[in-house]
């Protein structure tokens, strides 16, 4: 197990796709020129021909109702992350003491270290999945609360200043649509503003020179485990 495991859990990496997000959070129709008066979800200009670019995964981060509860839910998961961290080097303590006395050991206290090594670990890996799924399933209620309550409102923002286009930068090509999208186009801040102004929630006071986490990459797979070295009896 490697030892940057910890960082598997902090809420400021982004483990859902906006994608599914979207598909969940019932967000309204873009105004279509077809649709009757009835079938639009806000005032529109259907003469709109922008065409504008938005990263909702920052977006959501970068929202002072975000930032809120992104920080607060990362100190809800500091115990767990503790615990799995002294279960992490109880490992590899274990495993140093077979590297220096393995060759002292007869082969069946040798084999009954062996044997406890490969117990706590795939303890610990099981663990540590537990505590990753749970994680995001509290990073997506989140996320999907705020998505919920932006999408209309980015919908109203892109129909008010004539957009007929809005496309999501969260996933960079080639994972994403967009190839390549200069500033000009990006609304992602003015999004940002009108939802705090909207959302009434106050930005979080930090202390001089600590900036606000940023949403990382999207990661991968949980890397796989190391297999303890010298592990097989002789």
């Amino acid at each position: 197990m490697t030892r940057k495991f910890a960082r598997l859990l902090m809420p400021a990496v982004f483990v859902v796709s906006v994608a599914a997000l979207a598909q969940t959070a019932a967000l309204p129709a873009a105004p279509s020129a077809s649709a009757g008066p009835a079938a639009a979800p806000v005032a529109t200009n259907a003469a709109g021909t922008k065409i504008g670019t938005i990263n909702v995964e920052q977006a959501i981060f970068a929202s002072n109702e975000g930032q809120r509860d992104f920080e607060a839910l990362s100190k809800k998961l500091e115990p767990r992350q503790n615990e799995l961290k002294g279960m992490n080097d109880e490992v590899e303590n274990l495993k140093k003491q077979l590297n220096t006395q393995g060759e002292k050991l007869n082969d069946e206290a040798r084999g009954t270290l062996v044997k406890q090594i490969e117990q706590k670990q795939k303890s610990l890996e099981r663990s540590v999945q537990d505590a990753r799924d749970d994680a995001q399933g509290q990073q997506n209620e989140i996320a999907q609360r705020i998505l919920q309550k932006m999408g209309p409102m980015l919908v109203k923002y892109a129909a008010d200043n004539g957009f007929g286009v809005i496309i999501d930068t969260s996933n960079p090509w080639p994972n994403g649509p967009v190839l390549w999208a200069g500033p000009a186009v990006d609304i992602t801040k003015s999004v940002v503003d009108i939802y705090n102004a909207q959302s009434g929630v106050p930005a979080p006071v930090r202390p001089a020179g600590v900036k606000p986490a940023t949403p990382a990459a999207k990661p991968a797979t949980t890397p796989p485990a190391p297999k303890p070295q010298g592990t097989q009896p002789k």
